[in-house]
């Protein structure tokens, strides 16, 4: 009888080929429906909007994802299971689901979803932000925490930050002696690119043909960290990349910056001296494990080229896209620039200069900058997790591998938890004490649990250090011509969501 069915069959496809081919590709849809609906017949999901085939809920989300998300969690709530192409995906806004992600289950929501556009930028996850939970994860989160962004090497850092912010205040000088408005998203930019290339590579990237060469490279990596991309979530729409020119442009970027890299760590091997411990930079402090230890491999040389470009990555694009949100609510908001400016010029009196001892004193100021991170904290969509298992969160089942986005733009405008929410009120945080170091659900622009960024230290020194010093020197106005543009909250899409229009400003020079 067997023999017979084998025949049978082996005829039909012979005689029959595409009805056969047919029959086949039913049988195995059919094969995982069934399966499908047997394995999660007595599963209790989060709510869902109405899915299209194959695409899912993909066609609901915006070019400002953040705000999609938002409005779709207004209707199916702070929890809710989305579909995007064949990746299942738990969108959170709320601080009370984010407490559970990120703290009672941290452990199981640790990993990072798979993307080949990530996995080639950093060298096959080699790099801290976007490696896979696991052993070379957890050695790679020891290094930057203990050796690279430990408080003692942030403090270190301190003259570097002081002498570039007061560069920065000298090019300001200068465009006022010539009657020049000043754009001062590109004057950011500038600082915080600075400061993050001498710490770490000790000198800068930034002037003449090879800085801007640099600093388009870095555009472009940052831009394709936070590209869409089809084949992550349509895996047989991934031949669109090499249509489209995708792939070929994530190859270029990677060998451009690997050839950088590659010339930068070179040049670190070839010194003939040590290097004084306060002034080392990461490269220095990398190589130096690589060479201490016992095995040779714990970190290798795309390790530390992986690790470097998460600095970048990380310290480049937030730092900058953070404060010039800060300058842009407090130019629309005078009456608080106002209070901010007295404070800081109370404390710091007739000396000509801010130095980091200075900025404890300044309750204000936080308070002005912990208000600018809830409403438009830099990487709105914190990067995403995965689920490592099965489990259970505020009563849903949620599956193995599936991803997890959550809303840190819709978290801080929650009524629930602040109190008129879409208005800029620093005075809310002046007798609270909600900080944004991870503790504190309801304010998370630097995520929280193992997967919270570590570098927020090194970020918020930079921070302080520049509004302050800007506030403190400088009387800062609109001009009447594009008043409305300058002024407008139009954000640009991307894994930092920033400016859509360049901050274009009137600034005075003080009178000390």
């Amino acid at each position: 009888m067997s023999n017979i069915l084998h025949v049978f069959v082996l005829k039909s496809v012979l005689l029959h080929p595409w009805s056969a081919l047919a029959s086949l590709l039913l049988l195995i849809f059919v094969t995982k429906w069934c399966f499908f609906t047997y394995t999660t017949r007595n599963k209790h999901f989060p709510p869902s909007p109405s899915k299209l085939p194959v695409i899912g809920n993909l066609h609901q989300i915006g070019l400002l994802p953040h705000r999609s998300l938002h409005s779709m969690a207004q209707r199916y709530g702070p929890i809710m299971l989305l579909r995007l192409g064949k990746v299942p995906t738990l969108v959170v806004s709320s601080a009370d689901v984010a407490r559970e992600i990120m703290k009672t289950h941290d452990i199981i929501f640790s990993n990072r979803p798979d993307s080949k556009i990530h996995r080639r930028l950093l060298y096959d996850y080699k790099d801290l932000s976007l490696a896979p939970y696991g052993e070379y994860w957890r050695q790679m989160r020891g290094i930057c925490m203990l050796q690279l962004l430990s408080m003692k090497r942030v403090q270190s850092f301190r003259v570097i930050r002081e002498e570039e912010t007061q560069l920065m205040l000298k090019k300001i000088e200068e465009s006022c002696e010539c009657s020049s408005p000043v754009d001062l998203s590109e004057v950011i930019a500038s600082l915080t690119n600075d400061i993050v290339c001498r710490v770490a590579f000790g000198r800068k990237y930034s002037e003449g043909e090879g800085g801007k060469k640099f600093k388009k490279l870095l555009e472009e990596f940052g831009e394709l960290l936070g590209v869409f991309n089809v084949g992550d979530f349509i895996p047989w729409l991934g031949w669109l990349n090499y249509v489209t020119g995708l792939e070929a442009r994530v190859e270029k970027v990677f060998r451009e910056f690997d050839d950088f890299l590659d010339g930068i760590v070179d040049e670190h091997m070839e010194k003939k001296v040590g290097t004084i411990e306060d002034q080392k930079n990461f490269v220095d402090v990398l190589l130096e494990i690589q060479k201490d230890s016992k095995s040779g491999d714990s970190v290798g040389r795309d390790g530390i080229k992986a690790i470097i470009l998460d600095m970048f990555a990380a310290g480049t694009d937030t730092t900058y896209t953070a404060l010039e949100w800060a300058m842009t609510e407090l130019l629309r908001h005078q009456e608080v620039m106002k209070l901010l400016q007295n404070e800081i010029r109370k404390i710091i009196g007739s000396k000509p200069n801010i130095s980091e001892v200075d900025l404890e004193k300044m309750h204000y100021l936080k308070a002005v900058i912990k208000e600018s991170f809830r409403l438009h904290p830099p990487v709105p969509l914190l990067i995403p997790r995965e689920s490592t298992e099965d489990v259970k969160v505020q009563g849903y089942d949620i599956l193995a591998k599936t991803r997890v986005i959550i809303n840190a733009w819709a978290i801080g405008r929650d009524p629930k938890y602040w109190e008129e929410p879409q208005e800029f009120r620093p005075e809310r945080f002046l007798s609270s004490s909600i900080d944004f170091k991870g503790q504190d659900f309801q304010l998370i622009p630097f995520g929280a649990g193992r997967r919270g960024c570590p570098g927020t230290s090194f970020a918020n020194a930079t921070i302080e250090l520049a509004l302050a010093s800007l506030l403190h020197k400088f009387e800062w106005a609109v001009p009447s011509e594009g008043r409305g543009t300058i002024l407008n909250v139009t954000e640009y899409p991307g894994i930092t969501v920033r400016r859509k229009f360049p901050l274009v400003v009137v600034a005075t020079p003080r009178s000390l």
